[in-house]
């Protein structure tokens, strides 16, 4: 699973999710792209489960990237434990997904094969997404 290496700290807070992706928002390596209309976490599962199911489905027939990278950890405790204690360990590490953000890119495939990959690996992702184009297609 995708994971940092290692970080400065290894716990965060949760944060806030607002506003609008202004980086990685527009299309830079591939001809078709799938787009977050919602907002969310996305593990490191889900974004190996949709690129699995992208890949499956090209059969060696185009090039996939993947615009995203956990690098939030989660702290996760164990059920029926006590409160107090602290913060727990780290359980899974996401990406803060925000709406207009790119997941992921495919080229040298035809639109209907990328069409039908995206919808399959739109089933994996907990938020809307979109289908985009490369300007001039």
């Amino acid at each position: 699973m995708l994971q940092p290496k290692r970080r400065k700290y290894a716990k965060d807070f949760r944060g806030k999710r607002r506003g609008m992706a202004t980086r990685g928002a527009v299309l830079s390596f591939g001809e078709f792209g799938l787009k977050a209309v919602g907002r969310g976490w996305l593990s490191a599962q889900q974004i190996e489960a949709a690129r699995r199911s992208i890949t499956h489905n090209l059969k060696k027939g185009g090039r996939v990237w993947v615009r995203i990278f956990p690098d939030k950890p989660v702290s996760g405790r164990a059920a029926g434990k006590r409160m107090g204690g602290g913060k727990g360990d780290v359980a899974r590490y996401v990406a803060v997904v925000l709406p207009g953000r790119i997941l992921f890119e495919v080229a040298g495939a035809s639109e209907e094969i990328v069409k039908d990959a995206f919808a399959k690996a739109k089933a994996k992702i907990p938020f809307k997404t979109r289908m985009i184009y490369k300007e001039g297609l």
